[in-house]
């Protein structure tokens, strides 16, 4: 997985969040934009065929899909989901992320 080396969010300023992240060839890129002791807010763009294997979260994660479509297994349960749909993946339960076409999320990390 890549990761884009600007990672703030800009301040005082209306941002299209889709647009702070490029498609990679063949990769997952990744850009942690907001960051405290609290929770983070993570951008990624997925090219077709990648994806995140299955792994579990000791808290609740929010992703917003920001651009296209994408395969979220939480649970066993497959959820297709579309540019602006949102989805809980709660804390403790498996999940993975699957790209059939290229996709762009903000994942939401809540550590309370």
């Amino acid at each position: 997985m890549e990761k884009n080396n600007s990672n703030k969010l800009p301040s005082a300023e209306a941002v299209r969040l889709e647009k702070l992240i490029d498609y990679s060839a063949n990769s997952v890129v990744s850009r942690e934009i907001v960051k405290t002791k609290t929770g983070t807010l993570t951008l990624f763009a997925f090219d077709a065929g990648q994806g995140l294997s299955e792994h579990s979260a000791p808290f609740d994660a929010i992703v917003q899909i920001l651009d296209g479509e994408a395969e979220i297994i939480i649970g066993g349960k497959s959820i297709i989901t579309n540019s602006g749909e949102t989805i809980l993946m709660p804390a403790n339960v498996p999940h993975a992320v699957s790209a059939h076409q290229k996709f762009k999320m903000l994942l939401i990390m809540i550590r309370s």
